[in-house]
């Protein structure tokens, strides 16, 4: 039996990225290791972050890059 003290139980760290469910990144021994739950995401599966941060940056960097490549924009700045 695992106790909810125990360092083999970690909370689970949800992403999202505009509203729309990523992942969920889990903590395995010094890493943060990212389970994805949808595309475009699946690309991040099994990777590993130094914190929970990251994997959300990364993913938000993958749907955006994803965003581009399906030519739909996300506004226009003006100069």
């Amino acid at each position: 039996m695992i106790h909810r003290d125990s360092p083999l139980v970690s909370e689970p760290f949800i992403v999202e990225v505009w509203g729309k469910l990523a992942g969920v990144v889990l903590k395995e021994g010094d890493a943060f290791r990212f389970h994805a739950m949808a595309s475009p995401f699946l690309a991040l599966d099994g990777a590993a972050f130094a914190k929970p941060g990251l994997a959300r940056l990364a993913a938000a960097r993958l749907d955006n890059d994803q965003t581009r490549a399906a030519g739909r924009s996300l506004g226009k700045a003006c100069h």
